[in-house]
């Protein structure tokens, strides 16, 4: 019964900023897990961007760090992603994940591209 939907994908010029949104339905427990962004590039493995856990404690992958933001509203249930300074190397899928009880929910994914 969780989903995650995902909003806010999209082309960017290099140097421009983008906010991804992750909103959960389907659990009042949302809030208290860790929720992730992941991105997959073509003909690359999927990595971890960024990681908040329900005390908010946030993580990132260094290629990321000083440009992207994690951060939820626990009112609203959802996740962001604030990306800035877009590098055409971000250019992928991003996909929200959070591991909820016993099992894992994954957003549908949402394509960000950084291209002039």
């Amino acid at each position: 019964q969780v989903q995650l939907v995902q909003s806010g994908g999209g082309l960017v010029q290099p140097g421009g900023s983008l906010r991804l949104s992750c909103a959960a339905s389907g659990s009042s427990f949302f809030r208290l897990f860790p929720a992730s962004w992941y991105r997959q590039a073509p003909g690359k493995q999927r990595e971890l961007v960024a990681q908040i856990t329900g005390g908010g404690t946030t993580n990132y992958v260094d290629s990321v760090k000083g440009r992207f933001t994690i951060s939820r509203d626990n009112a609203k249930n959802t996740v962001y992603l604030q990306m800035n300074s877009l590098k055409p190397e971000d250019t992928a899928v991003y996909y929200c994940y959070a591991f909820i009880g016993s099992s894992s929910y994954w957003g549908q994914g949402t394509q960000v591209t950084v291209s002039s």
